[in-house]
């Protein structure tokens, strides 16, 4: 059991710590820019080509691994719901009737933003953006804040609640450790059979993107998702009817969502600080009852 005494003590100390250093360094949090990599790869997703067989997520799955879904990857009725990633999916499909004959199909998971308004927003470090152009996380340093699920313009990361003391963060790492780091495109890019994606550098996609547009007057809406969106986003979208009708937000601008908050978070120190530091106590104190149980029970078996 975590002490009532300890648990005060714990937050606290890290109360004082974390607000030192939210005042020495305030301007700079809330300031903070990531310009992103001129060499960062990205996918090109053209929704025209996609049929809804859901090979990326089968594909996520196994590089991954993660559970098996509820219902196999070949079963249809999923489409009857529109789905959201989570901790057990870092990728999901959905359907969108769009006309009376027309249906397309969307793939949704982590954008990897140029710069990411989960990075920004977490005052752990717990994620980082890499020159590959992936934003990857940490867990060892994750306090459970949830601020970065609800930073994300994308409503993508998922939080794991099967172990509060213990937070976790879900969500796709665009095969990072695995592929993209020596330079293999995701799993889900590579099994496509209708080619759906195409990965290469951003830079290259963009030309790509708009050379499809100018190639194919009326097949397309002229605009390439995820090239500004929010400072601009690794996987982009090509598609045949607004955005907003395959369930893209309408609303988002192309300014990064640090650029809304810092003078916000600048005023409120409280939420760089205080509230953090709560999580942190009780993160740190839980860890360190279960690692004094732990030691514990070895010694009984000793």
């Amino acid at each position: 059991m975590i002490e009532r005494r300890d648990f005060l003590k714990g937050c606290l100390a890290c109360g004082v710590t974390a607000a030192t250093v939210s005042v020495a360094s305030g301007k700079a949090i809330a300031a903070g820019s990531f310009e992103g990599y001129p060499d960062a790869m990205g996918v090109l997703v053209d929704l025209t080509r996609c049929v809804g067989c859901r090979s990326c997520e089968a594909a996520c799955n196994n590089e991954q691994k993660l559970p098996e879904p509820d219902l196999p990857f070949d079963d249809s009725s999923v489409f009857k719901d529109k789905r959201r990633t989570t901790e057990k999916a870092y990728t999901v499909v959905n359907e969108y009737k769009v006309a009376d004959k027309e249906t397309l199909y969307r793939k949704i998971q982590c954008n990897h933003c140029t710069e990411p308004a989960c990075l920004s927003s977490c005052f752990v470090n717990a994620y980082t953006k890499t020159k590959e152009g992936a934003v990857i996380y940490n867990a060892k340093v994750c306090v459970g804040c949830r601020n970065c699920v609800i930073a994300c313009p994308f409503n993508i990361p998922a939080y794991s609640y099967s172990s509060p003391l213990n937070p976790l963060v879900k969500k796709c790492i665009f095969c990072y450790d695995t592929r993209l780091k020596d330079g293999k495109p995701p799993a889900c890019v590579e099994i496509c059979p209708q080619q759906v994606m195409t990965f290469g550098r951003r830079a290259d996609l963009i030309k790509l993107g708009h050379d499809r547009i100018q190639a194919n007057p009326g097949k397309y809406v002229d605009k390439l998702y995820g090239e500004k969106a929010v400072g601009g986003t690794s996987w982009m979208y090509l598609s045949s009817v607004d955005f907003d009708k395959v369930g893209f937000d309408g609303h988002i601008q192309n300014e990064p969502i640090i650029s809304n908050v810092k003078d916000f978070l600048g005023f409120v120190p409280m939420v760089l600080s205080i509230w953090p530091a709560l999580f942190t106590g009780v993160h740190l104190l839980a860890t360190k009852n279960k690692d004094g149980h732990h030691d514990h029970e070895e010694g009984d078996h000793q």
